[in-house]
């Protein structure tokens, strides 16, 4: 009877996982702006605490918003990064972009004919077309980007709805927080509470150890990328290096849009191969010591994640939530990683598998 119980429960339980995460696949546009603000409200939570604990007579409601404009201020500093990088190298790329064409014709030709390949790149009629698009009004060729990325509606009023809605929601989840937590703790049945209790601290001591891990990981970083490319003579090694370097709490992308600025930069400025070596010593060197010392002992020893489920969560996450899913795919592994590591204990300690 116990047995037929146990199955039961846990059948009831997988039934109603995937109808949540059926729900959660198809308001999934819907919920990215809460899901952000919710993520924003766990992590920014204890400095709203720490705040009032060494200013008492503080008000709830200015902690959260002074909070809340350090937490923005940030975020939009990183964006400010990119501005010198935009408006130094549109101009250069409008005035080298010729040259750097006709180099890569004198360069890719021989090369194909090496190989049996008689294929000629007709470099002047790329070089006319990219010219003639970057020449024109900014606009003219902002438009159909924009566009182009708009999906079932306003591609430009959906992100700026998400930009308003976002800071109102996290302004109300940090200002209740305690009272949607208890909320959301009354819905767990008395006699679940203790193991209720040790997963959700286990969970804070995970996400606590990544979230601590992670900015020790992109603020070295993103000394040694501003470092790297000042010795190689980088004009815009600062922001391009500490721009990589905080970019990475998104894996596998801010590593890569770091290297593609990098490398244009390099490009437009030294026009040579030495962009190119540039380029591969430091972003191949970063990438070493990331992948092999920083993540492995700030990050993955905390929460155990081995790199095959890293990719996996990134390419799962990403296919169902976009953008969002990508940047949350490791700390909701780390939980998931939690539960799963509970489930097989009790598993293994139950009477179904000893028999």
């Amino acid at each position: 009877m116990p047995l037929i119980q146990s199955t039961k429960s846990l059948t009831i339980g997988i039934g109603v996982a995937m109808l949540v995460a059926l729900l959660l696949w198809m308001l999934g546009p819907v919920l990215v702006p809460f899901a952000v603000a919710a993520v924003l409200a766990y992590a920014l939570h204890p400095a709203v605490l720490h705040l009032q604990k060494r200013l008492p007579f503080l008000p709830r409601t200015l902690s959260v918003v002074l909070v809340e404009i350090f937490a923005l201020l940030v975020v939009v500093s990183v964006l400010f990064l990119l501005i010198p990088i935009l408006t130094k190298e549109i101009p250069l790329l409008q005035q080298q972009l010729p040259s750097l064409l006709d180099q890569l014709a004198l360069s890719l030709n021989p090369l194909l004919a090496q190989f049996g390949l008689n294929l000629t790149l007709d470099i002047g009629s790329l070089k006319s077309q990219i010219i003639k698009y970057l020449s024109t009004n900014r606009e003219d060729w902002m438009d159909p980007l924009i566009a182009s990325l708009k999906l079932g509606g306003s591609f430009a009023l959906a992100v700026l709805g998400n930009f308003i809605l976002i800071p109102v929601v996290l302004f109300y989840l940090l200002s209740e927080w305690d009272r949607w937590v208890s909320h959301v703790v009354a819905w767990v049945p008395i006699r679940w509470r203790p193991s209720y209790d040790s997963f959700m601290n286990e969970c804070d001591a995970v996400l606590g150890q990544y979230l601590r891990g992670q900015i020790l990981v992109m603020l070295v970083l993103s000394v040694f990328y501003a470092a790297a490319l000042s010795m190689f003579g980088l004009d815009l090694a600062l922001p391009i290096g500490v721009f990589t370097g905080l970019a990475v709490c998104v894996p596998y992308l801010g590593f890569g849009l770091g290297l593609i600025l990098a490398l244009l930069a390099g490009l437009l400025q030294f026009a040579s191969f030495k962009a190119v070596i540039m380029v591969a010593v430091v972003y191949g060197a970063g990438q070493l010591i990331e992948s092999f010392w920083l993540t492995p002992k700030l990050v993955g020893e905390r929460i155990g994640l081995h790199p095959l489920t890293v990719i996996f969560a990134l390419l799962a996450l990403g296919q169902l939530f976009g953008f969002v899913g990508v940047l949350v795919a490791l700390p909701v592994s780390a939980v998931l990683l939690v539960a799963i590591r509970r489930a097989r204990d009790q598993y293994f300690s139950s009477k179904l598998y000893q028999g």
